[in-house]
This record gives C-alpha cells, structure tokens and sequence, in this order.
C-alpha cells in the first residue's frame, strides 16, 4: 500500500474535509489524515481541490494536516475467518479493536479483517498445468462446522492463466503462498488466500438467472402469503416497536439461507448491544450448533461515525457477494436503510449539495436502487450458481410511509412486508399487514410451491387472500349497523378469517412447536382453514345457524393445532381434517332431516 501526502487539509466541517493541494489522487481514493491515520475516502474532486469524508471522529483534526493517499479505493480483505466475526461500518473487527484500545475505539486504530496469524488447512482442487480464469476455484478450507470456504482466482486477473505451482495439502496462514499462476506472456505471479475488492463495485457474474426458488423462512405469514424468492429484495418498513428487528431476527435464525450477514445500520446502541448478546446464542436448527458458524454481523451505532454508517451497507453486501460466488445463498438484514439514508441526508449537507424532498441528497433514490440490484440469483464466473436476498428494514418517521426513503424504495423491491402498529399494540406477531403488504415473486415460486402442495397452495392463497378482502368490507358494515344486519353466511366469512388470523397468521417466537413453521405444516393448515370455510358455507345453505358451527369442538383443535401439532407430525392434521368433515356432515344431517 502507498504512503505519500497527496495535500494537505484546508477546511474541517465535522466528517467532512476540504484537502488543498491535491496531487495524483484520484476519486473514491482511500486516505489518511493527519499523523493519527484517521481513514477517510475522497468523495469530489475540484481542481487542485478535493473533498474527503473521513470514517472516525474528526476531533484534532487542523487544517494544515497531512493527508496521506494509499492509491486504492475503500476495499474489504476478503479470505477465510470472516464468519463469526463482528465488524464496524469499514469491516474493523470490534473484538480486536477492543484487546488494542479497551472499551472505546481509538481514532486511527487498524488491524487486519482476518487474523494473519491463524493457520487454516488448505485443500487444493486444482494441479500443476490447470488453466485458470477470473473465479476460478483453486482451493478449498473449512471455515467453520457449516461453512467449506472456497479460494477464488480474484475477478482482478484478466485472461487465461496456467497454475505454476500449488501447494500441498496441510496448515497456511492466509499470507502464505498457496499457488502461483502464470499468464500468457509468462509472468508469474503469487497468490494468497486473501483478495480485496473495492466496497462500492459489484462483483461481476456469467448472468442472472430466474429468482423461482422461495427462501424459507418458517414464518406463515411470509412464506404463504408474501414470499421471497432466493435472490429478492424486500421491504420491512414499520414505526418503532413494531417489530422490524425481531422479525429479521427471526427470518435470519430460520430461513434457508447459508450465510447471514446483519448489518445493524445506525440503529440504537442498546438494540446492537442486544444482537451482539443474542446472535452467539442462538442454536442454528440445521447443526444445532451456534448460529455464528454461518453468520457475519456488522454492528455501525447510531453513536458510531456518520460516514462509517453510509459505507457499512455496501461492506456488507461485498462480503455477501463473495460468498454467493462460491455457491451459496446469502441473505442480507440491513436494520435499517432509513439509518443510512439519514447519514447520506447529514454527508450531503456538510457538502453543500442541494437538498431535495426532506433534506435527503437528490441522487437518494439511486443510491437505493446501487444496493438493492446488488441482489439476484447468478451464475458465477466460476460456474457455480449462488444468491444475495436483501432485506432491509425501513424505519419511517412517524410510521409514515408516504415519506421519501419508504417510498423511494418500493420503487425498487419486489416484495414488501408492511408492518401494523394496531397488530403490534394487539399482540399480533408477526405484525405483517395483509392489506399493505404485497409479492410480485407469486408468479415465479408458483412452481415450487405446486410441486410442495399437489398444486394446492396457488388456489388456496387466492381464496384466503380474497377472504381478507371481503372481511375488510364486511367488518366496515358490521360498525355500520351491526353483525345482526349481516346474513349467517357473510358472518362467517368474518368468522373464518378471525380464525385464519389466529389460528394461522399469528406465530410465536417463544414456543418450541410454533417458531418455526416448515412448508408441509403450512400446506395442510391453510387447506384445513379452507376446507372449514367450505364446508361451513354449505352446512349455513342447508339451514345449520353459524352459531352451531362455531360451536364444534374440531374448531378448537384446529385453532390450538399450531401449538398441538410439531413439524414432524403433520399428519395429525389429516386426522383434524377427517374430524372436522364427520362433525359438519352429523350436523348437517340433524338439518337435513
């Protein structure tokens, strides 16, 4: 890395720095300020001129001060010991940081992402005379229990190389030499199992594929009504204590996914602090071991530096698209983008920009629009298919979703969870509005869910779905005049639905059976909630009052049988359901006579 002062500091206005001076620095230039190294990045250049926002507390700070170019852009160190680790906002790992300085982050302070000292056994896949090109897999090394790290040829190298030698298999620090390569005009050229890449560039691809797989996330409310296909972007935004971060919380320790990456965005210390306690304990279901063995977090304080906010959302999707380019699928919880968009609002004023709707910057909504297309389903340079599925929580002032960034963001997502403070004050969690919330993936994870439900759950959603509909329009009548107005055949529709929301759309986080819902679990009670519906309605045509209905004890079984019935017992519910039609079909007979 380069060490020359490339100018000199003129003006201080908090994060912001004016640099006079400037010689051969270039834009997005990773610097340094002052003798205290404070980590900064030129953001505009203007003649001899030039703008840095530095990424620490900028107290100290004189005009006058160095300002020292490395001659590369702001990058990650990519290479194994990532999972499990605590980052902030430019990928320093907290626990270092913390045996350097104590409890407080010392301004300048640096060490390396990975520990250079730590030895990883290596496999190499590939021999001696082996062609290579960019994504090329070379190695491989367990990370963790559930994790085979994959070493990559970096998407840096160009054309064709042919492997020189390689090392045997055996114990490496990530700063050894593992391999080297030669390319085609015979230079050779050294690798280690680290690679860097600048935060703010995609990493390339062959090419998108199509997003037809749903990422499962054991919560009903989400899977059967609102999926997210593998590779999506969704929305999570809701007003304080709706439940935006125990929702991700719960998505991230149950959904299929094989890496997690959280990025707490400018959210409250003590919130962080809670995540930083609990993620460690949290039991993965899959291994049962510690759900860190799959999971990288990035904590970035609403206390911590404002420019460190604004870059940590893009050091944590570059990492995510590191391991999508090994094969898996990575899901992002970004807690929250609003966060992140106040740091780009607070940058923007210290730089004099105009402002646009609220104060945000006017390029706000392509910044949203840089990050969310960074997800997608791809072919990997190295023929492999992996994922990045985004969620980010919005936290709207007020829970007002009509303001910029909530908006701005719906533009470019293609499924919204839409939080209800009314759920939330009722007890109700998940607290996801069937009546805000929508997913344009419907059509796309059709398939897979035809082929999981004997083509079931396309028809059985569309029936629910108009159900809640007609429940809104029902219950507007009902405070109008009263359910005595309405024929027993409506009040049960509103029955059906009160019941599809207790028995179905609520999930506890707390219990043992109900966490965590798997898809045949999902198939079978929303058909069994149909099928009473349907035979409901025809009991009510044949003269059975509503009344004796809800009075069956099958009801009561199928409104427990999220608790009553475990995931590895769902044919229970097929007896439910041969229950329930012998009760309406004696109770039907007394009428028929």
């Amino acid at each position: 890395m380069q060490d020359k002062i490339v100018g000199r500091v003129k003006r201080v206005n908090g994060p912001v720095l004016i640099v006079k001076g400037i010689t051969d620095a270039k834009m997005m230039e990773l610097v340094h300020v002052s003798d205290l190294r404070i980590v900064g990045e030129i953001v505009k250049l203007n003649g001899d001129e030039a703008t840095v926002q530095v990424y620490e507390d900028a107290t100290g700070i004189a005009p006058g001060d160095n300002v020292y170019g490395t001659g590369m852009s702001l990058s990650v160190e990519l290479g194994p010991g990532l999972i499990g680790n605590i980052y902030d906002g430019i990928q320093r790992p907290l626990e270092d940081l913390r045996s350097l300085s104590g409890d407080f982050i010392a301004r300048g302070i640096s060490t390396t992402s990975v520990s250079h000292e730590k030895k990883w056994h290596f496999k190499p896949v590939k021999a001696v005379g082996d062609e290579l090109t960019a994504g090329n897999i070379i190695a491989e090394v367990e990370e963790t229990d559930r994790v085979i790290h994959k070493i990559m040829l970096s998407p840096n190298y160009e054309g064709t190389y042919r492997i020189a030698s390689i090392s045997a298999e055996g114990d490496y620090t990530v700063d050894d030499e593992i391999a080297t390569i030669e390319d085609e005009k015979g230079k050779v050229i050294k690798l280690t199992m680290i690679q860097y890449w600048p935060i703010r560039v995609p990493r390339p691809v062959k090419e998108r594929l199509s997003l037809d797989t749903p990422l499962i996330t054991g919560l009903r409310v989400i899977d059967t009504l609102f999926p997210l296909a593998k590779g999506g972007t969704v929305a999570i935004p809701g007003g304080f204590g709706t439940g935006k971060t125990m929702t991700q919380h719960s998505v991230a320790q149950w959904c299929d996914a094989d890496i997690i990456v959280y990025i707490g965005c400018g959210e409250r210390g003590n919130e962080m602090t809670d995540v930083l306690r609990e993620f460690p304990h949290l039991v993965d279901p899959r291994t049962g071991q510690s759900l860190m063995h799959r999971t990288i977090l990035i904590a970035n304080t609403s206390n911590m530096p404002v420019s460190a906010r604004e870059a940590s959302i893009y050091t944590g999707i570059t990492m995510a698209e590191y391991y999508r380019d090994m094969g898996y699928n990575v899901a992002i919880m970004a807690d929250s983008t609003s966060r992140w968009a106040e740091a780009l609002r607070e940058l923007s004023g210290r730089m004099e920009e105009m402002p646009a709707e609220e104060g945000f910057p006017a390029y706000l909504p392509t910044r949203i629009a840089q990050f969310y297309e960074r997800a997608g389903h791809m072919l990997n340079l190295s023929a492999t298919e992996g994922s990045v599925s985004v969620i980010g929580a919005v936290s709207p002032p007020g829970g007002d979703f009509s303001e910029p960034v909530t908006q701005h963001t719906k533009r470019f997502v293609r499924c919204f969870w839409g939080l209800d403070r009314a759920l939330a004050s009722a007890r109700h969690y998940p607290a996801i509005s069937w009546l805000d919330s929508y997913s344009e993936y419907i059509d796309e994870v059709k398939a897979w869910w035809s082929k999981e439900s004997n083509d079931q759950w396309a028809v059985n959603r569309q029936k629910i779905m108009e159900l809640l509909q007609k429940e809104v329009r029902l219950n507007q009548i009902v405070k109008l005049v009263g359910p005595d107005a309405l024929p027993d055949s409506q009040n049960f529709i509103i029955e059906c639905c009160s019941l599809f929301k207790t028995a179905f759309l609520q999930q506890n986080a707390f219990d043992e059976i109900d966490r965590y819902c798997s898809v045949k679990k999902q198939v079978k009670m929303l058909s069994i909630i149909i099928r009473y519906y349907e035979a409901g309605q025809e009991a009510i045509a044949k003269g059975v009052p509503m009344v004796k209905i809800k009075r069956l004890s099958v009801v009561q079984d199928i409104a427990k049988m999220r608790f009553n019935i475990s995931n590895d017992n769902v044919d229970e519910i097929d007896k439910l359901a041969l229950k329930l039609e012998r009760s309406m079909m004696q109770l039907g007979s007394i009428y028929d006579d």
